[in-house]
């Protein structure tokens, strides 16, 4: 609760918070718009007082402006008209100076014009004299022309010559290689299709003789005799190295066609028997030497790798039979080196495979006979068990047979003629009878 004390009579109030607040914004209120318009009337009167100021001082200011700009107007007047007389005297004097000087150049013309007369007269006589000789060099020209001529016919001539003589010689040479394509067509009609492929086979084996005893003497290439798995190539070529390490082996087949054979086979039909062939007789290469589709101008080219069809595959014309070895065979020469030091880690690590075979070998070994041992062993040990268990049972029974005897024996000691006769008066009469006798 606030409290609240009246100018007037003095009494205090009290009021909440919230009646507390709404009295102090009413009179803040009047009093701020009380402030507000004194400082609006302070602010008025000021800007009128202000405004006449300045009026004043712009007007003073401005007259003396004007002073000076008059005084300036007269000083500029006064020195226009000094240099209105300056430029009439510069005027007058310059116009003489022009008058002498187009004196002095129509002078100087007059000059100029007699020596271009005479120019004139010393170009036309050189002018003369450069048509006569223009026409002398055209007469010169005409001249060679006219040799020209003849030597161009002359040489027409020997060309033409020259011509038929081609001509002639590639006509003879023309009708000797249909002769000698009728020949071959001939020879071929002749042949049965396997024959063909024969006399290709027979072909690339007399070339690879001819170098058998220079460049493979330590190879291996024989027909493939081997058609356990259904199938085989034609030629297998192998080669090792002196310690008996194969570095290389390819699998051949040759294929040929008469050109009369009704269907026209491609080389690509043969690609996946041959790489069957390959894959069985562990060849590391496969080559097809093919005579098939002669117009393909892909095989015509050279050597065609097929290694994106199948491994390790290419398809050859006979004339790269021997270099396609010779390639093949000098790659895994270069990695000879690597082949051998791989076959003698491959020859350690069979030895440490062996030697880990044996070892695991004797140690199954060992324990198996390390279980029988020990499952004689426990069965011995029960047998001796139970055997001592019988002896202490017959050593007890001994024992209690000893006891019946030693009682048996006290008993015996014990026995007597007064023990016999107790309770048994004919006994003890007898006894009595015999005693008295």
């Amino acid at each position: 609760m606030q409290e609240i004390k009246c100018p007037k009579c003095g009494e205090i109030f009290q009021v909440d918070e919230s009646g507390y607040a709404a009295i102090v914004k009413q009179v803040r209120d009047k009093e701020f718009e009380k402030e507000i318009s004194m400082r609006e009337n302070q602010f008025e009167t000021e800007k009128e007082s202000a405004v006449k100021l300045a009026k004043a001082e712009t007007e003073n200011e401005y007259n003396s402006i004007l002073k000076d700009k008059d005084l300036q107007i007269s000083e500029l007047l006064a020195k226009i008209e000094a240099q209105d007389n300056a430029k009439l005297l510069a005027v007058t004097e310059i116009t003489n100076q022009k008058e002498k000087e187009l004196s002095e150049k129509e002078s100087e013309i007059t000059k100029l014009q007699a020596q271009l007369q005479s120019c004139d007269m010393d170009k036309q006589l050189a002018i003369n004299t450069a048509v006569a000789q223009k026409e002398k060099e055209l007469a010169e020209k005409e001249n060679c022309i006219v040799k020209l001529n003849a030597l161009i016919e002359t040489g027409e001539k020997e060309n033409k010559l020259t011509v038929q003589s081609l001509k002639d010689n590639y006509e003879t040479q023309l009708r000797m290689k249909d002769e000698e394509v009728a020949r071959l067509k001939d020879f071929k009609a002749k042949l049965s299709t396997k024959m063909v492929g024969e006399s290709l086979e027979q072909h690339c084996e007399i070339e690879f003789n001819k170098l058998r005893a220079t460049g493979f003497q330590n190879a291996y290439f024989e027909k493939d005799n081997d058609a356990k798995s259904g199938s085989k190539g034609d030629y297998i070529y192998k080669e090792s190295d002196p310690a008996g390490l194969e570095f290389i082996s390819i699998m051949f087949e040759m294929k040929n066609e008469m050109d009369e054979t009704a269907t026209k086979k491609k080389n690509e039909d043969f690609l996946k028997e041959l790489d069957k062939d390959r894959r069985e007789k562990n060849c590391e290469y496969a080559v097809l030497v093919s005579l098939l589709e002669p117009e393909n101008e892909l095989y015509n080219s050279g050597i065609v790798d097929m290694s994106h069809r199948f491994p390790k595959m290419y398809v050859i014309r006979p004339q790269f039979f021997i270099p396609m070895i010779t390639l093949l065979r000098n790659a895994a020469l270069n990695s000879l080196q690597y082949k051998q030091e791989l076959a003698v880690i491959r020859n350690q690590n069979i030895d440490i495979s062996n030697f880990e075979a044996e070892m695991n070998e004797f140690k199954e070994k060992f324990s198996r006979n390390y279980e029988l041992a020990s499952r004689k062993f426990k069965t011995a040990i029960e047998e001796i068990d139970k055997t001592i268990d019988h002896l202490q049972k017959t050593k007890a029974a001994l024992l209690s047979s000893e006891d019946n005897l030693r009682l048996a024996n006290k008993k015996a000691e014990d026995l007597s003629i007064k023990r016999l006769t107790k309770n048994n008066p004919t006994m003890a009469a007898k006894f009595a009878e015999l005693e008295q006798s």
